[in-house]
């Protein structure tokens, strides 16, 4: 499958780009300088003291930040609620996202909005930003500077989300083509892959590589064997398919270059996961990430500041939500 967009597209494709360019010039990393100059660690306090509840604060953050940017852009349109169940957050790609996550952002909004000076002045899409730095530091991660000045959206729809999020079974030509539509490149996809060194996945996402793979081959050959009968044995055929498995087999609870060294030994849990070491075309950035742990945290601080810049609302588009969870 070539990633390349068709002749015919290019006219709509670059003026895109352009205004994604101009909006994401907007953000700058003193944005609130004036206005709340003590966001940065009003945030870092809430999602500190929400981090020492529950460890699951770290992967639902970071996972919220990715499919808030993938479907509409860094809008915080993901945390919208609707009555009649029609939000981004109600789609079958969005309804496994954990509730901690959303609970981090209402938190650390309440602590912005405590300082008077802050009060409904801070974005709720800059703090879900925050947010997920301050949880990637909280787990050994690099702690990066976050670019600001985004405003909320006001539309959130389970229709919008359809085909906008990656999903476990795709192979690299699926993976490139939909990360390069937010302007992202492999090395960035490769790189932004690497949040799987935190967090759990549930045995359904994976019980085809583990039981029935292919006619004749009931384990996916790619998969590592003796990770392949761990994963039985934690996920029998007859089990909650919800039950709950480490993405990384080694450091769980540490953001580190683990995920990419499990590549290499075939124990990528998803099929999306081990095709960036089996296909020739990944092979070496994973490589170069499995052995180096800078190097991997270098490429993503650029990935994930990439990533913050996707179709945001910037100057008077949009709105500074009182309450995340619903449009003023």
């Amino acid at each position: 499958m070539s990633i390349r967009p068709p002749v015919c597209g290019l006219l709509i494709i670059f003026p895109l780009l352009l205004l994604i360019s101009h909006s994401a010039a907007q953000l700058s990393t003193n944005f609130y300088q004036k206005s709340c100059p003590n966001v940065e660690s009003l945030v870092q306090a809430a999602v500190k003291a929400k981090f020492q509840q529950t460890f699951v604060t770290a992967p639902a953050t970071l996972r919220l930040l990715f499919h808030d940017c993938f479907v509409r852009g860094c809008d915080a349109s993901v945390l919208l609620a609707s009555p009649n169940g029609n939000a981004e957050k109600d789609h079958g790609d969005d309804i496994s996202l954990a509730g901690d996550g959303f609970d981090t952002v209402v938190r650390a909004k309440a602590a912005v909005d405590s300082d008077p000076k802050c009060r409904n002045k801070v974005s709720c899409a800059d703090i879900l930003a925050l947010a997920t730095r301050e949880v990637v530091a909280l787990t050994g991660g690099p702690r990066y500077a976050v670019e600001l000045g985004r405003r909320d959206g006001r539309i959130s729809t389970k229709k919008s989300v359809q085909h906008k999020l990656p999903h476990a079974t795709f192979n690299l030509d699926q993976l490139n083509s939909m990360f390069s539509s937010h302007g992202l490149s492999q090395t960035d996809m490769i790189a932004l892959s690497g949040a799987h060194t935190l967090g759990f996945s549930h045995c359904g996402q994976f019980s085809k590589r583990i039981y029935n793979f292919s006619p004749g081959k009931r384990i996916d050959p790619t998969l590592n064997s003796a990770y392949a009968l761990q994963l039985r044995q934690m996920c029998p055929t007859r089990v909650d398919p919800r039950v709950a498995i480490n993405m990384d087999p080694t450091t769980p609870q540490k953001f580190d270059n683990a995920y990419y060294q499990n590549l290499v030994e075939g124990k990528g849990l998803f099929t999306s996961d081990q095709i960036l070491y089996t296909d020739t075309r990944s092979r070496s950035t994973v490589q170069q990430f499995a052995s180096s742990n800078d190097a991997f945290n270098k490429a993503f601080v650029s990935a994930i500041t990439k990533l913050g810049r996707i179709g945001v609302l910037t100057g008077n588009n949009g709105e500074i939500r009182r309450d995340c969870n619903r449009i003023n």
